[in-house]
């Protein structure tokens, strides 16, 4: 190859992301060795056509894969090289949740003498069922962590679980066994708390109990588990929710019917049309619903709008619109402790 089509390692590891110490690392073990090496000073050159290969190769090691994985995913084809590449994921994935497991038992073993109050008691499988419900509204941002996370509130009258995505906004208020003897407030890790949900629900009560940096949730007959606090801010929902504007248009739908339209709608967005004859999602069927107020068309993401009425409790879910740009609230007809806000999109022309 002529030397007017190579380039030298400096600018090689400038255009695949590589040090050089690196790419003379990946040389040496075989898995990227240069295009040519000058017999007398020993340089490295590479091609243009090898910068593909180092990306990938990068990319691979940034997600710990080991050096065998990287050459097996390297030498692979189209579905091959991405089964290795899930099967790599998952297994790193299942070692992070192991460990996650691992390190909340330890810090329960750890905290198993440390002093703390008793900041409410609930029925177990009650609790669970609001973590797993608020929960759909919680994401993962490297830049914002606490949006992983579950608030929890407690007042002498009520528990109040709350996630949001910023997107979504998704509350619970739960009536403790009996009024709490202060007021307690923390973001709960939502990981640690959703592995805890699934024990907690085998336990008829469950007792929340307030520990430096955590809290301890003590079922009858179970281990107790423990869930750390997060320390970043929680976005202030209770300003999100003090600015929400006039309902203009009421629209209650039994809750089976919406979540098979949506599951049969093609496309990622989805368009509500709800007039006082009912509610008729994109192009299909309409599903029979008792609306209030003006007739009114708005367009959600359906990953933002199925999860909140998935949630909801009971056979009818109720939403209260205020507009095609305003967020909308699905509540739990039966159940109006049940709260998500939902945000809609512009439609798409």
């Amino acid at each position: 190859m002529p030397k007017s089509e190579l380039m030298p390692i400096g600018v090689f590891a400038e255009r695949s992301g590589l040090t050089s110490s690196a790419l003379r690392f990946y040389a040496d073990s075989g898995l990227l060795p240069p295009a040519e090496v000058d017999p007398v000073s020993g340089y490295r050159y590479y091609s243009t056509g090898q910068v593909a290969r180092a990306t990938v190769l990068r990319q691979l090691r940034e997600i710990a894969m080991p050096l065998a994985g990287v050459e097996a995913v390297l030498g692979a084809e189209g579905e091959d090289a991405v089964r290795l590449l899930d099967e790599h994921v998952a297994g790193v994935v299942g070692d992070a949740a192991e460990a996650r497991w691992k390190a909340a038992a330890i810090r329960s073993a750890l905290g198993g003498d440390v002093p703390g109050h008793e900041v409410a008691a609930l029925k177990g499988p009650v609790f669970a069922d609001a973590v797993e419900q608020v929960l759909t509204a919680t994401a993962r941002e490297p830049t914002m962590p606490v949006l992983a996370g579950v608030r929890v509130e407690v007042n002498q009258e009520a528990v109040t679980l709350t996630a949001t995505d910023r997107y979504r906004l998704s509350t619970r208020t739960l009536v403790p066994a009996g009024p709490s003897a202060r007021a307690w407030a923390g973001t709960v890790d939502g990981d640690e708390l959703r592995a805890a949900a699934a024990e907690i629900r085998r336990s008829p009560a469950v007792r929340l109990e307030a520990v430096p940096h955590g809290v301890r949730l003590r079922g009858t007959g179970r281990e107790d588990r423990y869930c750390r606090l997060l320390t970043e801010e929680f976005p202030d929902h209770r300003l999100m929710l003090a600015s929400l504007g006039e309902v203009t248009t009421r629209a209650t739908v039994p809750k089976d019917l919406l979540l098979r339209a949506l599951e049969e709608h093609p496309g990622d967005r989805v368009d509500l049309h709800i007039t006082p004859r009912g509610m008729k999602v994109g192009d299909g069927v309409p599903i029979p619903a008792t609306a209030t107020g003006r007739p009114l068309h708005i367009c959600f993401e359906l990953t933002t709008l199925y999860p909140a009425v998935s949630t909801a409790i009971g056979p009818d879910v109720m939403l209260d619109l205020r507009g095609d740009d305003q967020p909308v609230t699905v509540r739990s007809a039966d159940r109006g402790d049940l709260t998500t806000l939902v945000m809609p999109v512009r439609e798409v022309s």
